[in-house]
């Protein structure tokens, strides 16, 4: 076995490891029903070209797909309308996945804001390198966050990709 086999092969056992730690946590769609409307902020990501953060206005009209834990994120980029994406959010049957991966941790904060972490192996980057990729969700009444990190094999720092920072878009008075 070379050393990019046994390297592989340690990540698999301790991604492994920390699925059976981690069977115990489940969600409920309950927490992004919390996310249902209008938001405002920015998408900021990390350009691959100069390695440097670039952040530009986003918004986000969150729904849910009824009697389903789909929740449909249509995003809109104000600057760059051909960017446009519509996104599915899917939680499992059993609340123990998003997006058909495992959910590694879930923390309740002081401020009513629940993170959700997700993490997996996978390739990233210009050359399809295996990494551990992480996606964090910070939902709250005013706030809501997705994040995506990458912490590339034979690494100890963590890279981010992309964060997606919104507020609630106040209800308009008539």
């Amino acid at each position: 076995m070379n050393k990019h086999q046994i390297t592989l092969s340690t990540i698999f056992f301790l991604l492994n490891i920390n699925l059976i730690l981690s069977q115990s946590i489940t969600i409920s769609p309950e927490i992004f029903k919390n996310a249902i409307g209008n938001w405002h902020g920015s998408l900021t990501y990390l350009d691959y070209s100069s390695n440097q953060p670039y952040t530009m206005p986003a918004n986000v009209k969150v729904e849910q797909i009824s009697g389903t834990n789909n929740f449909i994120f249509t995003n809109i980029f104000p600057k760059e309308m051909g960017a446009n994406s519509t996104d599915t959010l899917t939680i499992s049957e059993n609340g123990k996945m998003i997006n058909k991966k495992n959910i590694r941790s879930i923390q309740k904060h002081e401020n009513v804001n629940t993170e959700i972490i997700t993490e997996y192996l996978d390739v990233d980057g210009n050359d399809d390198k295996p990494a551990i990729i992480r996606h964090t969700y910070v939902v709250g009444d005013n706030i809501l966050i997705m994040r995506k990190d990458v912490q590339f094999v034979k690494e100890t720092e963590w890279i981010k990709r992309n964060e997606f920072s919104y507020t609630r878009e106040p209800l308009e008075c008539k």
